[in-house]
């Protein structure tokens, strides 16, 4: 079952404890690392969230996997080879440790793009920010004690906030911004 969902109120203080942890990647992986960004719920201001710091480094290429691992373990970071997503390599916080994510993935691909262009939708559409923590807090009031469901709950609405990302992005000419870190 694991632990219960639960959505927290905007923390001001989720940039700063990015900003750190950003800066350990950025002194341990160098150039190996073009891209280091604040991604998820936690990167956009005022928006409610699981109090969990989710991280996408980015990478020339996955592999050779030890091209990073053994950087990312130094620091205490743990690698999930069982992750389900192929298009990414996971590591989860030392234990012990504050509650973090690192995504990494390649550089320029969809799966780098797409949560990139998320956040900076979201962070420039309070309103649809808004609608995406009402529906985070209804379904995680619902499936509290299955993560699963809730992801599966909340997930009609995350790819109505991609079709509208996207055709926001045409229409501006979207491009990431420089990387977090």
């Amino acid at each position: 079952m694991g632990d219960p969902v639960e959505i927290v109120d905007y923390d001001p203080a989720w940039p700063e404890e990015f900003a750190a942890i950003g800066a350990r990647l950025r002194e341990v992986l160098g150039p190996i690392a073009p891209r280091i960004d604040h991604i998820g719920s936690t990167s956009v201001p005022g928006l409610a969230a699981k109090p969990v710091i989710d991280i996408q480094i980015s990478v020339g290429s996955l592999e050779p996997l030890e091209a990073y691992k053994a950087r990312l373990e130094r620091l205490g970071l743990v690698y999930r080879a069982d992750s389900p997503e192929l298009t990414k390599r996971y590591f989860r916080e030392a234990p012990g440790s504050r509650r973090t994510h690192i995504h990494v993935r390649e550089l320029g691909s969809f799966s780098q793009q797409l949560p990139l262009l998320f956040r900076d939708y979201l962070r420039a559409h309070p309103a649809a920010a808004a609608e995406f923590a009402q529906a985070k807090r209804r379904c995680a009031r619902q499936f509290r004690d299955d993560r699963q469901r809730y992801i599966a709950a909340k997930e009609p609405l995350v790819w109505d906030i991609v079709r509208h990302a996207d055709t926001w992005a045409q229409s501006i000419g979207w491009r990431p911004g420089p990387s977090d870190a």
